[in-house]
């Protein structure tokens, strides 16, 4: 993936059996799941993953399982870590595993300056320099941001080719897709902030709502680059279930949505734990009222 992921990217959830293990059947029927739906690229071992509740051999089962059910989707693998040593080497091996690209969050925890952050992600990019690298700015769940100005020095790497933005912020988004070099891409971080991503200039979306309703993700996506006022409208359905989503933290609510439509167990690692039961009826009544037709109802209403 030298060339930028565009369109719907999916970050997958990460089943779990009733006593905790990997689920692979269950992951297999999701990714089967995402690309009937229209995904146009997957994302594994991101943190709607939980790949920071995985062992070693844990991460490259999941990788194994998405490459081997997802043959000809462009696959990014999540590979960062608070120690550049540690993100380098996730990355090398996801490269081994058959990904085409890594998608590098700013290191959580330790604070670096920016300094640092330019030092870390070229460090990666040079591990694997056969992946497309996409930078992961997410200031809520790191502890730090990635500035724009540092995003326009690191454009200078050839294998860095996208950021995936979560930081909530407008302006830094729309000072980031005002900056971006030919060839290089932004990809929205927050399905709330997907029209207004790609109304500056972004180029595609890695959704978490896209696991539960892929095809109306998928929608969206297209209309928020082709046709401004249906995707609006469509947009405006799939708030209530976008909120709902993250009323308690991603992926709680998903696992619990993933259950309701029978693609999964509602099981997490400690220290996440299952859904309310205000959020799992929540779900509920945003998956009927989004249903397209009586299956998806029925599926929902079995599970409830």
């Amino acid at each position: 993936m030298k060339s930028a992921p565009r369109g719907l990217g999916i970050a997958l959830a990460t089943p779990f059996t009733l006593d905790g293990q990997l689920d692979l059947p269950a992951l297999a029927r999701l990714v089967q799941h995402t690309q009937v739906g229209g995904a146009q690229f997957l994302v594994a071992l991101g943190s709607t993953g939980e790949a920071a509740m995985l062992s070693s051999a844990e991460r490259d089962l999941v990788v194994q399982t998405v490459r081997q059910h997802a043959p000809t989707l462009p696959l990014l693998v999540g590979t960062g870590a608070s120690a550049t040593a540690q993100a380098c080497e996730f990355t090398a091996r996801a490269a081994a595993l058959g990904a085409d690209g890594a998608l590098v969050v700013v290191p959580p925890y330790v604070k670096p300056t920016q300094a640092g952050l330019e030092a870390h992600f070229r460090a990666v990019a040079q591990a694997a320099p056969q992946l497309g690298i996409v930078l992961y700015n997410v200031p809520s769940r790191t502890g730090c941001a990635l500035l724009p100005s540092t995003v326009q020095s690191l454009w200078s790497v050839p294998n860095i080719v996208a950021i995936k933005e979560s930081s909530g912020d407008l302006l830094q988004i729309g000072r980031i897709a005002a900056e971006l070099p030919p060839g290089k891409v932004l990809l929205a971080g927050d399905d709330g902030l997907c029209l207004a991503t790609l109304a500056v200039g972004g180029a595609g979306l890695i959704s978490v709502a896209g696991n539960v309703v892929p095809h109306l993700l998928r929608q969206l996506v297209d209309q928020g680059l082709a046709a401004p006022k249906a995707a609006q409208r469509l947009h405006a359905r799939l708030l209530p279930l976008f909120e709902a989503l993250f009323v308690e933290p991603n992926p709680i609510p998903l696992k619990a949505a993933l259950q309701l439509l029978g693609l999964g167990s509602a099981v997490l690692r400690l220290p996440l734990q299952a859904a309310q039961v205000a959020t799992r009826e929540r779900l509920r009544l945003c998956l009927q009222q989004l249903g397209e037709g009586e299956a998806m109802v029925r599926t929902v209403s079995q599970n409830a």
